[in-house]
């Protein structure tokens, strides 16, 4: 049998599968987990001393560094960067589509 996805994009075969979004929350999820970690490496900061500045446990810091667990709320995100001494910026920009992409 023939494969379908041949000669097309990842982004229309995750359309396909129906998982663009899922995919797309995840990637999004571990690189805000990455940065977080990467922070408290660099500032020798541990996951209960980080629960201990934002006030609470180190389940939920732990939820927030793992990044395949994407049930964090943007407040706890808010407090773990004010503990850090980051900041959190957050956008919202238009989606590209396909179409347009291929006519630039």
């Amino acid at each position: 049998m023939k494969n379908k996805h041949i000669g097309s994009t990842f982004s229309s075969f995750l359309d396909d599968e129906g998982i663009r979004e899922e995919v797309d929350l995840s990637a999004k999820k571990k690189i805000l987990a990455d940065q977080i970690v990467a922070k408290m490496e660099r500032d020798h900061v541990t996951a209960t001393e980080l629960a201990a500045r934002m006030n609470t446990s180190r389940t939920v810091v732990n939820r927030l560094i793992d990044p395949k667990d994407t049930s964090f709320t943007f407040k706890t995100l808010a407090r773990a960067s004010q503990a850090l001494d980051l900041n959190l910026l957050v956008s919202l920009e238009t989606r590209r589509t396909e179409a347009s992409k291929r006519r630039r």
